[in-house]
Protein backbone atom coordinates (compact mmCIF):
# COMPACT_ATOMS: atom_id res chain seq x y z
CA UNK A 1 0.00 0.00 0.00
CA UNK A 2 1.60 3.14 -0.96
CA UNK A 3 1.96 6.11 1.56
CA UNK A 4 0.52 9.52 0.40
CA UNK A 5 3.40 11.65 0.27
CA UNK A 6 4.44 15.44 0.81
CA UNK A 7 7.14 16.98 -1.29
CA UNK A 8 8.79 13.51 -1.46
CA UNK A 9 8.42 12.60 2.46
CA UNK A 10 5.41 10.33 3.99
CA UNK A 11 2.71 12.93 4.93
CA UNK A 12 2.63 12.17 8.72
CA UNK A 13 6.54 13.16 9.32
CA UNK A 14 6.33 16.55 6.99
CA UNK A 15 2.80 16.83 9.89
CA UNK A 16 4.90 16.32 12.81
CA UNK A 17 7.94 18.88 11.90
CA UNK A 18 4.87 21.12 10.23
CA UNK A 19 3.29 21.59 13.75
CA UNK A 20 6.67 22.44 15.22
CA UNK A 21 7.30 25.14 13.23
CA UNK A 22 4.07 26.69 12.99
CA UNK A 23 4.21 26.29 16.93
CA UNK A 24 7.61 27.84 16.92
CA UNK A 25 6.15 30.66 14.85
CA UNK A 26 3.52 30.83 17.22
CA UNK A 27 6.07 31.65 20.33
CA UNK A 28 7.93 33.70 18.17
CA UNK A 29 11.36 31.57 18.82
CA UNK A 30 12.48 31.15 15.38
CA UNK A 31 16.12 32.50 15.50
CA UNK A 32 16.50 34.56 12.03
CA UNK A 33 19.11 32.74 10.42
CA UNK A 34 19.77 30.92 7.51
CA UNK A 35 18.40 27.00 9.45
CA UNK A 36 15.69 29.22 11.05
CA UNK A 37 14.69 30.44 7.45
CA UNK A 38 15.32 27.18 5.72
CA UNK A 39 12.55 25.47 8.33
CA UNK A 40 9.88 28.52 8.14
CA UNK A 41 9.82 29.09 4.22
CA UNK A 42 9.99 25.04 3.52
CA UNK A 43 6.85 25.23 5.20
CA UNK A 44 4.81 27.78 4.67
CA UNK A 45 5.80 27.28 0.98
CA UNK A 46 4.97 22.86 0.95
CA UNK A 47 1.78 23.58 2.51
CA UNK A 48 0.43 26.35 0.16
CA UNK A 49 2.64 25.03 -2.94
CA UNK A 50 0.73 21.29 -2.46
CA UNK A 51 -2.45 22.69 -1.81
CA UNK A 52 -2.57 24.97 -5.00
CA UNK A 53 -1.29 22.07 -6.83
CA UNK A 54 -4.05 19.76 -5.71
CA UNK A 55 -6.66 22.64 -6.23
CA UNK A 56 -8.98 21.58 -9.20
CA UNK A 57 -9.41 23.84 -11.89
CA UNK A 58 -6.84 26.29 -9.65
CA UNK A 59 -3.78 23.96 -10.32
CA UNK A 60 -4.48 24.03 -14.42
CA UNK A 61 -5.94 27.11 -15.18
CA UNK A 62 -4.48 29.73 -12.13
CA UNK A 63 -1.14 28.94 -11.35
CA UNK A 64 -0.82 25.98 -9.30
CA UNK A 65 1.17 25.76 -5.99
CA UNK A 66 3.32 29.18 -7.03
CA UNK A 67 0.67 31.39 -7.49
CA UNK A 68 -1.12 30.73 -4.49
CA UNK A 69 1.75 30.66 -2.29
CA UNK A 70 2.75 34.33 -3.57
CA UNK A 71 -0.65 35.33 -3.17
CA UNK A 72 -1.74 33.96 0.20
CA UNK A 73 1.61 35.55 1.41
CA UNK A 74 1.29 38.43 -0.22
CA UNK A 75 -2.40 39.63 0.94
CA UNK A 76 -1.95 37.73 4.74
CA UNK A 77 1.10 40.31 4.82
CA UNK A 78 -0.87 43.13 3.38
CA UNK A 79 -3.33 43.45 5.78
CA UNK A 80 -1.24 42.55 8.53
CA UNK A 81 -2.19 39.24 9.90
CA UNK A 82 1.72 37.67 8.70
CA UNK A 83 4.31 37.49 12.34
CA UNK A 84 6.44 40.06 12.36
CA UNK A 85 8.79 36.59 12.92
CA UNK A 86 8.29 35.41 9.70
CA UNK A 87 8.33 38.98 7.90
CA UNK A 88 12.04 39.35 9.03
CA UNK A 89 12.92 35.85 8.37
CA UNK A 90 11.67 35.97 4.98
CA UNK A 91 13.25 39.76 4.33
CA UNK A 92 16.44 38.07 5.66
CA UNK A 93 15.84 35.01 3.25
CA UNK A 94 15.33 37.38 0.39
CA UNK A 95 17.73 40.11 0.75
CA UNK A 96 19.81 39.94 4.47
CA UNK A 97 21.53 36.93 3.29
CA UNK A 98 20.50 36.79 -0.42
CA UNK A 99 19.17 33.63 -0.95
CA UNK A 100 17.48 35.18 -3.72
CA UNK A 101 20.77 35.77 -5.47
CA UNK A 102 21.44 32.22 -5.03
CA UNK A 103 18.66 30.70 -7.01
CA UNK A 104 18.57 33.19 -9.58
CA UNK A 105 22.57 32.62 -9.93
CA UNK A 106 22.23 28.64 -10.30
CA UNK A 107 19.21 29.20 -12.09
CA UNK A 108 20.95 30.86 -14.67
CA UNK A 109 24.41 29.55 -14.80
CA UNK A 110 23.05 25.77 -14.95
CA UNK A 111 20.52 26.71 -17.56
CA UNK A 112 23.04 28.48 -20.25
CA UNK A 113 25.50 25.44 -19.64
CA UNK A 114 23.04 23.25 -20.09
CA UNK A 115 21.94 24.74 -23.15
CA UNK A 116 23.59 22.85 -26.95
CA UNK A 117 25.95 25.51 -28.16
CA UNK A 118 24.92 25.13 -31.21
CA UNK A 119 20.91 26.19 -30.05
CA UNK A 120 22.84 29.13 -27.93
CA UNK A 121 24.67 30.75 -30.31
CA UNK A 122 21.36 30.69 -32.25
CA UNK A 123 19.63 32.18 -29.36
CA UNK A 124 22.13 34.81 -28.50
CA UNK A 125 21.90 36.42 -31.93
CA UNK A 126 18.31 36.20 -32.34
CA UNK A 127 17.15 37.12 -28.79
CA UNK A 128 18.01 40.82 -28.61
CA UNK A 129 16.22 41.35 -31.66
CA UNK A 130 13.06 39.72 -30.10
CA UNK A 131 13.34 42.14 -26.81
CA UNK A 132 13.23 44.84 -29.51
CA UNK A 133 10.18 43.70 -31.05
CA UNK A 134 8.38 43.44 -27.30
CA UNK A 135 9.46 46.65 -26.72
CA UNK A 136 8.13 48.01 -30.17
CA UNK A 137 4.20 46.15 -29.98
CA UNK A 138 4.33 47.62 -25.32
CA UNK A 139 4.88 51.14 -27.64
CA UNK A 140 2.58 50.91 -30.10
CA UNK A 141 -0.55 49.31 -28.19
CA UNK A 142 0.07 51.67 -25.51
CA UNK A 143 0.00 54.65 -27.44
CA UNK A 144 -3.05 52.97 -28.52
CA UNK A 145 -4.41 53.17 -25.13
CA UNK A 146 -3.14 56.43 -24.43
CA UNK A 147 -5.70 57.59 -27.38
CA UNK A 148 -8.13 56.39 -25.47
CA UNK A 149 -7.55 58.63 -22.14
CA UNK A 150 -6.56 61.55 -24.13
CA UNK A 151 -2.93 61.26 -22.97
CA UNK A 152 0.03 61.54 -26.09
CA UNK A 153 2.21 59.59 -27.14
CA UNK A 154 5.27 60.36 -25.62
CA UNK A 155 3.47 60.44 -21.72
CA UNK A 156 2.62 57.20 -22.66
CA UNK A 157 6.43 55.96 -23.49
CA UNK A 158 8.04 58.16 -20.72
CA UNK A 159 6.01 57.74 -17.96
CA UNK A 160 4.10 53.82 -18.45
CA UNK A 161 6.10 52.04 -21.47
CA UNK A 162 9.79 52.49 -20.23
CA UNK A 163 9.46 51.89 -16.41
CA UNK A 164 6.94 48.81 -17.20
CA UNK A 165 9.75 47.49 -19.56
CA UNK A 166 12.57 48.66 -18.36
CA UNK A 167 13.70 45.70 -15.82
CA UNK A 168 12.08 46.07 -12.80
CA UNK A 169 12.60 48.72 -10.20
CA UNK A 170 16.39 48.34 -8.80
CA UNK A 171 18.15 48.04 -12.57
CA UNK A 172 15.11 49.74 -14.14
CA UNK A 173 12.82 52.25 -12.80
CA UNK A 174 15.23 53.71 -10.27
CA UNK A 175 18.00 54.57 -12.63
CA UNK A 176 15.73 54.92 -15.66
CA UNK A 177 14.44 57.99 -12.61
CA UNK A 178 18.24 59.36 -12.21
CA UNK A 179 18.72 59.58 -15.77
CA UNK A 180 15.14 61.12 -16.31
CA UNK A 181 16.48 64.26 -14.08
CA UNK A 182 19.80 64.36 -15.77
CA UNK A 183 18.48 65.00 -18.77
CA UNK A 184 15.45 66.87 -18.24
CA UNK A 185 16.34 68.70 -15.03
CA UNK A 186 12.79 67.86 -13.43
CA UNK A 187 12.19 66.51 -10.43
CA UNK A 188 12.98 62.81 -9.94
CA UNK A 189 11.21 61.67 -7.02
CA UNK A 190 8.04 62.76 -8.27
CA UNK A 191 8.66 60.58 -11.81
CA UNK A 192 9.84 57.75 -9.33
CA UNK A 193 6.54 57.64 -7.25
CA UNK A 194 4.58 57.24 -10.32
CA UNK A 195 7.26 54.86 -11.95
CA UNK A 196 7.17 52.08 -9.15
CA UNK A 197 3.31 52.19 -8.97
CA UNK A 198 2.63 51.85 -12.89
CA UNK A 199 5.62 48.82 -12.81
CA UNK A 200 3.72 47.08 -9.64
CA UNK A 201 0.46 46.80 -11.85
CA UNK A 202 2.67 45.70 -14.65
CA UNK A 203 4.06 42.98 -12.89
CA UNK A 204 0.92 41.52 -11.68
CA UNK A 205 -0.86 42.01 -14.86
CA UNK A 206 2.28 39.80 -16.52
CA UNK A 207 1.73 37.35 -14.25
CA UNK A 208 -1.81 37.10 -15.15
CA UNK A 209 -0.70 36.82 -18.62
CA UNK A 210 1.42 33.97 -17.54
CA UNK A 211 -1.24 31.76 -16.66
CA UNK A 212 -2.83 32.48 -19.74
CA UNK A 213 -0.20 32.09 -22.01
CA UNK A 214 0.52 28.78 -20.15
CA UNK A 215 -3.46 28.20 -20.81
CA UNK A 216 -3.03 28.79 -24.39
CA UNK A 217 -0.01 26.20 -24.69
CA UNK A 218 -2.20 23.22 -23.61
CA UNK A 219 -4.91 24.54 -26.08
CA UNK A 220 -2.26 24.57 -28.87
CA UNK A 221 0.81 22.40 -28.01
CA UNK A 222 2.22 23.30 -31.63
CA UNK A 223 2.54 26.64 -29.82
CA UNK A 224 4.52 25.78 -26.97
CA UNK A 225 7.93 23.97 -26.68
CA UNK A 226 7.11 23.17 -22.91
CA UNK A 227 10.30 25.37 -21.61
CA UNK A 228 12.29 24.84 -24.92
CA UNK A 229 13.14 28.40 -26.63
CA UNK A 230 13.93 27.30 -30.16
CA UNK A 231 12.38 25.18 -32.26
CA UNK A 232 14.68 22.27 -32.98
CA UNK A 233 14.11 19.75 -35.51
CA UNK A 234 13.06 16.34 -34.18
CA UNK A 235 16.65 14.54 -34.86
CA UNK A 236 18.31 17.45 -33.15
CA UNK A 237 16.88 17.25 -30.04
CA UNK A 238 17.07 14.26 -29.31
CA UNK A 239 20.92 13.94 -29.83
CA UNK A 240 20.78 16.74 -27.45
CA UNK A 241 19.02 15.42 -24.93
CA UNK A 242 21.30 12.10 -25.54
CA UNK A 243 24.17 13.71 -25.38
CA UNK A 244 23.33 15.51 -21.88
CA UNK A 245 23.03 12.26 -19.79
CA UNK A 246 25.94 11.94 -18.24
CA UNK A 247 26.77 9.75 -14.67
CA UNK A 248 27.23 12.34 -12.44
CA UNK A 249 29.07 12.33 -8.93
CA UNK A 250 28.91 14.32 -6.09
CA UNK A 251 32.43 16.02 -6.79
CA UNK A 252 30.30 17.38 -9.94
CA UNK A 253 27.97 18.78 -7.67
CA UNK A 254 30.22 20.32 -5.39
CA UNK A 255 32.00 21.71 -8.05
CA UNK A 256 29.02 23.01 -10.18
CA UNK A 257 27.96 24.76 -6.49
CA UNK A 258 31.44 26.13 -6.52
CA UNK A 259 31.65 27.15 -9.91
CA UNK A 260 28.09 29.14 -9.37
CA UNK A 261 29.72 31.08 -7.03
CA UNK A 262 33.01 31.90 -9.09
CA UNK A 263 30.64 33.20 -12.01
CA UNK A 264 29.18 35.66 -9.81
CA UNK A 265 32.06 36.60 -7.86
CA UNK A 266 33.45 37.32 -11.84
CA UNK A 267 30.61 39.19 -13.06
CA UNK A 268 30.31 41.23 -9.46
CA UNK A 269 33.85 42.10 -10.51
CA UNK A 270 33.65 42.95 -13.58
CA UNK A 271 30.42 45.13 -13.17
CA UNK A 272 31.73 47.02 -10.14
CA UNK A 273 35.50 47.38 -11.02
CA UNK A 274 36.69 46.43 -14.89
CA UNK A 275 33.84 47.81 -16.96
CA UNK A 276 31.19 49.28 -14.87
CA UNK A 277 29.63 50.81 -17.51
CA UNK A 278 29.08 50.99 -21.46
CA UNK A 279 28.10 54.10 -23.27
CA UNK A 280 27.33 55.60 -19.52
CA UNK A 281 25.10 52.98 -19.17
CA UNK A 282 25.74 50.76 -16.07
CA UNK A 283 25.83 47.02 -16.39
CA UNK A 284 24.41 45.06 -13.48
CA UNK A 285 26.40 41.92 -12.07
CA UNK A 286 23.99 39.98 -13.49
CA UNK A 287 24.26 41.09 -17.34
CA UNK A 288 27.70 39.83 -16.78
CA UNK A 289 26.59 37.01 -15.41
CA UNK A 290 24.83 36.32 -18.29
CA UNK A 291 27.06 36.62 -21.06
CA UNK A 292 30.45 35.16 -18.71
CA UNK A 293 28.51 32.06 -18.50
CA UNK A 294 27.14 31.68 -22.12
CA UNK A 295 30.58 32.42 -23.37
CA UNK A 296 32.25 29.34 -21.27
CA UNK A 297 29.73 26.98 -22.91
CA UNK A 298 29.66 28.45 -26.48
CA UNK A 299 33.90 28.37 -26.31
CA UNK A 300 33.47 25.17 -24.34
CA UNK A 301 35.27 25.81 -21.85
CA UNK A 302 33.86 23.68 -18.86
CA UNK A 303 33.82 19.59 -18.85
CA UNK A 304 30.53 17.96 -20.03
CA UNK A 305 30.16 16.36 -16.37
CA UNK A 306 30.34 20.07 -14.65
CA UNK A 307 28.19 21.64 -17.72
CA UNK A 308 25.45 18.03 -16.90
CA UNK A 309 25.86 18.87 -12.94
CA UNK A 310 25.36 22.72 -13.05
CA UNK A 311 22.11 21.72 -14.97
CA UNK A 312 20.92 19.58 -12.43
CA UNK A 313 21.34 22.14 -9.48
CA UNK A 314 19.45 24.16 -11.67
CA UNK A 315 16.73 21.27 -12.04
CA UNK A 316 16.48 21.34 -8.66
CA UNK A 317 16.40 24.63 -7.99
CA UNK A 318 13.52 25.10 -10.56
CA UNK A 319 11.66 22.63 -9.47
CA UNK A 320 11.69 21.75 -5.80
CA UNK A 321 12.70 25.67 -4.53
CA UNK A 322 10.26 27.55 -6.74
CA UNK A 323 7.24 27.49 -3.27
CA UNK A 324 9.78 28.42 -1.32
CA UNK A 325 11.28 31.40 -3.13
CA UNK A 326 7.60 32.68 -3.87
CA UNK A 327 7.21 32.67 -0.23
CA UNK A 328 9.56 35.53 0.40
CA UNK A 329 8.39 36.85 -2.90
CA UNK A 330 4.99 37.93 -1.80
CA UNK A 331 5.68 38.74 1.76
CA UNK A 332 8.67 40.86 1.33
CA UNK A 333 9.22 41.87 -2.59
CA UNK A 334 6.23 42.39 -4.21
CA UNK A 335 3.89 45.86 -2.41
CA UNK A 336 0.03 45.38 -2.99
CA UNK A 337 -0.24 49.34 -1.68
CA UNK A 338 1.71 50.53 -4.53
CA UNK A 339 -0.53 48.13 -6.85
CA UNK A 340 -3.85 49.51 -5.19
CA UNK A 341 -2.86 53.10 -5.54
CA UNK A 342 -2.27 52.56 -9.42
CA UNK A 343 -5.21 51.27 -10.17
CA UNK A 344 -7.69 53.61 -11.92
CA UNK A 345 -9.50 52.77 -14.67
CA UNK A 346 -7.10 54.20 -17.03
CA UNK A 347 -3.92 53.67 -15.47
CA UNK A 348 -4.98 49.47 -15.60
CA UNK A 349 -6.14 49.77 -19.28
CA UNK A 350 -3.24 51.45 -20.55
CA UNK A 351 -0.98 48.58 -18.87
CA UNK A 352 -2.79 45.64 -19.90
CA UNK A 353 -2.44 46.68 -23.21
CA UNK A 354 1.29 47.49 -22.95
CA UNK A 355 2.04 43.92 -21.51
CA UNK A 356 -0.61 42.41 -24.67
CA UNK A 357 1.15 44.55 -26.89
CA UNK A 358 5.07 42.78 -25.68
CA UNK A 359 3.62 39.57 -25.85
CA UNK A 360 2.17 39.68 -29.27
CA UNK A 361 5.45 41.65 -30.82
CA UNK A 362 7.61 39.25 -29.14
CA UNK A 363 5.46 36.12 -30.12
CA UNK A 364 4.98 37.17 -33.95
CA UNK A 365 8.57 38.13 -34.30
CA UNK A 366 10.05 34.86 -32.16
CA UNK A 367 7.67 32.56 -34.39
CA UNK A 368 9.25 34.36 -37.82
CA UNK A 369 12.98 33.89 -35.88
CA UNK A 370 12.60 30.10 -35.22
CA UNK A 371 10.81 30.24 -31.62
CA UNK A 372 8.07 28.88 -30.28
CA UNK A 373 6.00 32.04 -29.56
CA UNK A 374 4.80 30.84 -25.89
CA UNK A 375 8.24 30.77 -24.69
CA UNK A 376 9.07 33.74 -26.57
CA UNK A 377 6.00 36.01 -25.17
CA UNK A 378 6.99 34.66 -21.80
CA UNK A 379 10.88 35.60 -21.80
CA UNK A 380 11.44 38.50 -24.21
CA UNK A 381 7.84 40.07 -23.27
CA UNK A 382 6.64 39.07 -19.72
CA UNK A 383 10.31 39.40 -18.44
CA UNK A 384 10.71 42.73 -19.74
CA UNK A 385 7.37 43.95 -18.42
CA UNK A 386 7.40 42.90 -14.86
CA UNK A 387 10.22 43.72 -11.69
CA UNK A 388 13.34 42.20 -12.47
CA UNK A 389 14.84 39.10 -10.61
CA UNK A 390 11.12 39.02 -8.43
CA UNK A 391 9.03 39.14 -11.19
CA UNK A 392 10.84 36.95 -13.14
CA UNK A 393 9.78 33.88 -10.18
CA UNK A 394 6.35 34.84 -10.65
CA UNK A 395 6.07 35.03 -14.16
CA UNK A 396 7.74 32.29 -15.03
CA UNK A 397 6.31 30.02 -11.96
CA UNK A 398 2.72 31.45 -13.13
CA UNK A 399 3.76 29.99 -16.67
CA UNK A 400 5.31 26.71 -15.21
CA UNK A 401 8.61 27.38 -17.16
CA UNK A 402 11.76 27.83 -14.74
CA UNK A 403 14.03 26.07 -17.21
CA UNK A 404 13.68 29.23 -19.31
CA UNK A 405 15.31 31.69 -16.24
CA UNK A 406 19.05 32.39 -18.05
CA UNK A 407 16.52 34.27 -20.95
CA UNK A 408 14.65 36.22 -18.50
CA UNK A 409 17.45 37.36 -16.79
CA UNK A 410 18.82 38.31 -20.10
CA UNK A 411 15.37 40.55 -20.41
CA UNK A 412 15.67 41.61 -17.09
CA UNK A 413 19.62 42.59 -16.77
CA UNK A 414 20.57 43.53 -20.52
CA UNK A 415 17.21 44.59 -22.01
CA UNK A 416 16.79 46.79 -19.45
CA UNK A 417 19.83 48.23 -20.09
CA UNK A 418 18.40 49.22 -23.52
CA UNK A 419 16.05 50.52 -21.96
CA UNK A 420 17.92 53.09 -20.12
CA UNK A 421 19.61 53.60 -23.05
CA UNK A 422 16.78 54.32 -24.68
CA UNK A 423 14.87 56.53 -22.21
CA UNK A 424 17.76 58.65 -21.96
CA UNK A 425 17.14 59.64 -25.85
CA UNK A 426 13.36 60.01 -25.51
CA UNK A 427 13.78 62.03 -22.72
CA UNK A 428 15.27 64.58 -24.92
CA UNK A 429 11.64 65.18 -25.85
CA UNK A 430 11.00 66.98 -22.82
CA UNK A 431 14.18 69.06 -22.38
Amino acid sequence: MKTFKIYGMEWYIFAFFAVVVLAAIGFGIVPNQLIGAIAVMFTLGIILGEIGERLPIWNKYFGGGAILTFLVCGLVTYFGKMPEGVVAISKGWMSDYSFLNVFISILVVGSLLGLDRKLLIKSATLYLPDILASLAGACLFGILGGMIFGKGPVEIVISYVLPIMGGGAGAGAIPLASVYEDVTGQDAASYLSFALAILAVGNIVSVLFAIILDNVGRLFPALTGHGELIRAKGKDAVKDKEAAKVTLTMDDIAAAIFLTGGFFVLAQLTAKKILPSVFGVAIPNFAYLIIFAALANIFNLIPENLKAACHRCQQFCGSKLIWIQMVGVGITLIDFNEIISALSPANLTIAVLIVLGCVLGSAVFGWFIGFFPIESAITAGLCMANMGGAGDLAVLGAAKRMDLMSYAQISSRIGGAMVLLIGSLVFQFLG
